[in-house]
Order: structure tokens, then C-alpha cells, then sequence
């Protein structure tokens, strides 16, 4: 319950109901995505896909379902995506230019051809993007645990749990933030 005088209560509760209710939807979503992969060893990860100026609330939120943050920014890892390949010239020299950054390094792949390529530069992380489940199962088997292995990617409530059954480490989807509906949650004005 919340009060005091009527004036200050009305001027600020709906700023307050909006931020209580977008940050309860993406602390709901979240635990959704946890509980949807329960016991497969799996980690969920949130992403940078946040809405601007409340990434950090967004993220505070989302540990608070219980996923892990992941990246807060470009300035605490390195992911090494499609387009970064594709202007660097490939995944060999797209890592050789982030290696003296000294921050962990994630490639993602694609294709059979990119995982050899990244495992045999020293990629600590590899992100399958887009991949089925059945096929990410298949590459997972191939990486051996040579790499920690995040799966990303058109992940939804309906079919995380396929995805975790895959063995990957990680699975993240921008759905936590970018897509959680707000709570409703309502407030009851008292005056002192």
C-alpha cells in the first residue's frame, strides 16, 4: 500500500504503475523461460535488445526471473556475428583482430565450416543462430565441449525446451525484454 498526500500520490502514480508494470512482465517472461528449461543444466541468457534508457532496469529485472545477464554492452565481450566476418574477411581474421582486445570471444556460426574455423582459432564461446533444434543437437555432438556453446535465434517459450534438450550451455532470446507484456497491476490511492 502506498500513501501520503493525493496531489503527489496522482502526479507520479502512473509513471510508477508503468515502470512496475513493464519490469514485473519482463521479470514474468523470464521466469517463464527458466522454469520452461528446469532441469536440463541449461542457462538462460537476457540479451542488449532492451528498450533504450532501461537497460539496466530491464536486466535487473530479468536476473530477478532468474536468467543470467548477458553483455551489458559492446564494452564486456566480443561477439563475433555474421557481418563482422563477412566485412573482416572471415572468421579467422574477424578473431585476429579481437583477440588483443583481451575480452572473452564468441563467434557465431552458422554453418559446419564456420565451427571448425572458430574452434581452431580459440573461440571460448560459439553461437549457433537460427538453427533447428535437431540441427543445433548435431553441431553441439561435434563441438564436444571444446567450446561453451550458446543457442540463439527464433527461441520462443513453445520450443526453448526442445532447444535445451539440445546440450547447449546457453540459450538466449531478446523475447525476455523485448517482447514481455506488461503486468497489470493497479493502484489504490488513500489520502493522509
Amino acid at each position: 500500500m502506498v500513501r501520503g498526500p493525493a496531489r503527489l500520490l496522482l502526479t507520479r502514480e502512473r509513471v510508477a504503475l508503468n515502470f512496475l508494470q513493464r519490469l514485473s512482465g519482463v521479470a514474468t517472461l523470464a521466469e517463464r523461460f527458466v522454469h520452461a528449461v528446469a532441469g536440463t543444466g541449461v542457462r538462460i541468457l537476457d540479451s542488449r535488445k532492451t528498450t533504450h534508457g532501461l537497460r539496466v532496469l530491464e536486466k535487473m529485472a530479468a536476473a530477478a526471473g532468474g536468467v543470467v545477464n548477458h553483455r551489458m554492452g559492446l564494452w564486456d565481450a566480443v561477439l563475433i556475428k555474421n557481418n563482422h566476418i563477412r566485412l573482416a574477411g572471415g572468421v579467422r581474421a574477424a578473431v585476429e583482430r579481437a583477440r588483443p582486445l583481451g575480452k572473452p570471444i564468441e563467434v557465431e556460426v552458422r554453418t559446419r565450416a564456420e565451427i571448425d574455423l572458430a574452434l581452431d582459432c580459440g573461440a571460448g564461446r560459439l553461437l549457433l543462430d537460427n538453427m533447428s533444434p535437431q540441427q543445433a543437437a548435431e553441431e553441439i555432438r561435434f563441438i564436444a565441449r571444446r567450446a561453451e556453446v550458446e543457442i540463439s535465434g527464433g527461441v520462443t517459450l513453445a520450443n526453448v525446451r526442445a532447444y535445451a534438450e539440445a546440450g547447449p550451455d546457453f540459450i538466449s532470446s531478446g523475447s525476455i525484454t523485448h517482447s514481455a507484456t506488461a503486468v497489470d497491476i493497479n493502484c489504490g490511492i488513500y489520502e493522509i
